[in-house]
């Protein structure tokens, strides 16, 4: 099968089109100009263009059989045009109708545990409203809702450990039992490539989670005894005085965290996997094993 790819460049894109080719497929990448050589390598056909620009889309999908929409940010930078209201919603409106007209009518969006029109935050509703376009489209569907992911070089387990390794002491928001349910991205890639060839994955919303729940302080220690720190001393900053100070410092370039993140992480994000498992005959393996693959490659 031909599958075009959005994202192909990003931490879930690169594991998605490992995983295209391990299956006998063509990944076709969308890229911009320049930004090819992120590509993993193997891949053997790009085309150029723009998921904002949908000038840049017509005729792309010649020949593909499905799309992959992979395209998403997990912060904004309003300066540079990067807004969650144009990567996700107005994104996805445009491939949407590309796919529409170019008569591909198989499209797959990862989206995101929590995703809801009228969700806490920016990022959540312009997800929800990403998966409504999608939803009331001709196309046939399959939506896929991750949790946090994790694996080599991701963005939050990683950040993690290198706090972690260097840090005598760990900043922690709040009271650190804020629950999470970490999931490995080569499970979601292993999915999303897998039903291409289910049927009955067309018109389904799939949550995706780990197995086991942790806590954020949880998953600290966890990390910890991976990386062989005998304890990881750990320090919880009152929420009162951390969302002030965010607030005031988040357009700032390298501030670690914005508001919104922070409502994210402090709300938690669990679901039940079993259905999305058991769909896919997912057999798992425990975080611990899951993290040190990812970080001690």
């Amino acid at each position: 099968m031909q599958v075009f790819v959005t994202g192909a460049t990003g931490f879930v894109g690169r594991e998605v089109t490992r995983q295209l080719l391990a299956a006998g497929h063509k990944p076709v990448c969308l890229v911009r100009s320049g930004s090819e050589g992120k590509l993993l390598a193997g891949v053997s056909e790009v085309r150029f263009g723009d998921v904002t620009q949908p000038e840049t889309l017509r005729g792309v999908l010649a020949g593909c059989d499905a799309v992959l929409h992979l395209v998403g940010i997990i912060r904004e930078y309003p300066r540079q045009g990067v807004t969650f209201d144009r990567l996700h919603r107005q994104a996805t409106a445009h491939m949407v109708a590309a796919a529409q007209a170019q008569k591909v009518k198989r499209f797959v969006l990862m989206s995101s545990n929590g995703a809801c029109i009228d969700g806490r935050t920016a990022y959540y509703r312009s997800k929800g409203q990403a998966e409504g376009l999608v939803k009331k489209s001709s196309l046939e569907w399959t939506i896929f809702r991750p949790s946090v992911m994790y694996g080599v070089e991701d963005n939050f387990c990683t950040l993690l450990a290198g706090m972690v390794r260097v840090l005598p002491v760990v900043p922690v928001f709040g009271d650190g039992r804020y629950r999470l349910a970490p999931v490995a991205v080569e499970e979601v890639a292993a999915s999303i490539v897998a039903c291409l060839g289910r049927p009955g994955a067309i018109g389904v919303t799939f949550h995706c989670c780990g197995e086991q729940l942790v806590t954020y302080d949880e998953l600290l220690d966890l990390i910890g005894e991976i990386l062989h720190r005998r304890k990881v001393v750990k320090v919880h900053q009152p929420i009162w005085l951390v969302k002030p100070l965010l607030a005031s410092l988040q357009a700032v370039p390298g501030c670690p965290l914005t508001v919104d993140q922070l409502q994210m992480l402090l709300a938690g994000n669990v679901c039940d996997p079993h259905p999305w498992r058991t769909f896919f005959s997912l057999k798992g393996y425990s975080l611990a094993d899951g993290l040190r693959r990812a970080l001690l490659h």
